[in-house]
């Protein structure tokens, strides 16, 4: 036998294998697998990957899976897998998608969209995206002109797709004296400020690149939002997590689409919500210009 004969593909000893590996996956997610296989097909990479994962999430959570905006579902908060079964996951699209992903690799892989990009690219070859930046309570403050007691974002994750961040809802809010009395309930106004605080965030790092220019944190202000809708009461003690991504920018304006999460359920959605921002110099600090050294004085002869 030739060596060209012998660099063939022996595709049905490649179907029993990907048969074999899937075998408590769905149908399709199994023929899906092999198109990728027999064609390098990558179109059929994302089903394979949300069959895989849809194999092993909680019966009672797959529904999730069926909703809209899928890629955003973060693989522990919102599908309930643990770190043993994460591995799992991985293990089975290494040995089905023919990649390898990592532990460092994993560490960055949040959510369902974020595992099928980066397979998507090591697949076909190409450098993944580079991870999200994430951001503390005490790195939002030091750039965010908004501050205590009406800054809503305890945390942040910024990418040039989009932002996510949390925040817990503590009851010590002032506002919540007021609304209601004897029934603290977050403000659905402020939910959309939290979202709108986002948007800011976004913009303050990075979002807008124009060649020397910067935007100008005592520049963002509200404009407009449309299609909101408001579906969960949030009480003290919640966590909201905020997604939002960029739609349309063009100075001076930038447009978003958002929603608000408080564990598996959604609290908010907003199909838009713009912002107004101006630009200034990116003016670079330059070096201090050095002082001549002075000769220490002579004594007298």
């Amino acid at each position: 036998m030739s060596s060209t004969a012998s660099s063939v593909p022996d595709f049905d000893a490649v179907e029993a294998q990907v048969k074999e590996a899937l075998r408590r996956c769905s149908p399709s997610t199994i023929e899906a697998a092999l198109q990728y296989r027999r064609a390098n097909d990558f179109s059929r990479l994302p089903l394979v990957i949300f069959g895989i994962v849809e194999r092993y999430v909680d019966p009672a959570l797959r529904p999730q899976l069926a909703a809209a905006g899928v890629d955003d579902l973060r693989v522990v908060e919102d599908l309930g897998l643990d770190s043993l079964t994460i591995m799992e996951i991985v293990m089975l699209v290494e040995e089905v998608a023919l990649v390898t992903i990592s532990n460092n690799d994993l560490r960055e892989l949040r959510t369902l969209g974020d595992i099928k990009v980066f397979v998507d690219c090591r697949a076909r070859g190409v450098e993944p995206p580079k991870p999200p930046k994430r951001f503390d309570s005490e790195a939002i403050l030091a750039v965010m002109p908004i501050q205590p007691p009406f800054l809503f974002l305890d945390d942040a994750c910024v990418s040039p797709t989009q932002a996510t961040a949390t925040y817990r809802i503590t009851g010590e809010e002032p506002f919540l004296k007021g609304h209601f009395k004897g029934n603290p309930i977050m403000p659905a106004s402020l939910m959309l400020e939290a979202l709108g605080q986002l948007g800011v965030f976004h913009l303050l790092n990075g979002l807008v690149s124009e060649p020397g220019k910067r935007v100008d944190p005592g520049s963002i202000f509200f404009a407009s939002t449309d299609g909101v809708r408001c579906s969960r009461i949030c009480r003290p003690g919640d966590v909201l997590a905020l997604t939002l991504k960029p739609k349309r920018i063009k100075a001076p304006l930038v447009t978003f689409e958002g929603y608000i999460r408080v564990e598996k359920e959604k609290a908010v959605s907003v199909e838009e919500i713009t912002l107004t921002f101006g630009l200034v110099d990116d003016v670079v600090p330059s070096e201090p210009e050095a002082l001549p050294i002075k000769s220490p004085p002579t004594s007298a002869t």
